[in-house]
């Protein structure tokens, strides 16, 4: 199985690797459009700041390439949040995947939120195997609002997507690579789904 981590400079690449190390598979990571087109799986990761990460993603084309992947790509954190529309962080522009803009938590509650909080209203094979309620690892400052792709839910002065989900396309806010044993479950569910690689790019 080819599983490609998309190479854009994100900050928690590392410990992603690992995450599908203990689960038996050797990720690649990779900014070559070619390399990313024939995986099996795709991960589109992200810790940092929404404008560089889009500038990052141009440079290689990848704003281009992301949305017509047709393989399983699972977009986490910032990865997620480039994957909606617009981000009010650096009033930047995504990739419109997911019909969403992303907004900034208010100031009654404290920002960034960091820690582990609890997901609800699972409704994805991303899913299967974990329990409603179950704990999570999430350190961010702006969310993406519930929506029509919205596959889970967390409260954090509000409630807001958790996870999203359209044809092909997954993303987690949290961080299933830091969330212990639900989140490795997260991981295996989404390397046993079904792909179809991009010919002739």
């Amino acid at each position: 199985m080819k599983l490609v981590i998309i190479d854009y400079g994100a900050g928690n690449i590392q410990s992603i690797i690992f995450a599908f190390k203990r689960l038996g598979l050797e990720a690649v990571l990779s900014s070559d459009p070619t390399v990313i087109a024939s995986a099996e799986h795709v991960i589109f990761p992200g810790v940092g700041e929404a404008s560089s990460a889009m500038r990052k993603l141009r440079e290689h084309n990848l704003d281009r390439l992301i949305p017509d992947l047709k393989q399983p790509v699972l977009g986490i954190c910032l990865g997620m949040q480039l994957m909606c529309n617009r981000s009010e962080e650096g009033n930047t522009a995504g990739l419109g995947i997911f019909d969403l803009d992303v907004k900034r938590f208010d100031n009654s509650v404290k920002v960034p939120q960091i820690g582990w909080n609890q997901v609800y209203d699972l409704s994805s094979e991303l899913f299967e195997g974990i329990d409603e309620n179950e704990y999570m690892y999430l350190v961010h400052s702006f969310y993406a609002p519930l929506g029509a792709d919205t596959i889970a839910k967390t409260d954090y002065g509000l409630s807001y997507s958790t996870a999203l989900k359209k044809d092909n396309f997954y993303g987690t806010q949290f961080h299933p690579e830091k969330s212990s044993n639900a989140g490795a479950v997260l991981l295996q569910n989404f390397l046993e789904m079904k792909y179809q690689p991009i010919l002739n790019i």
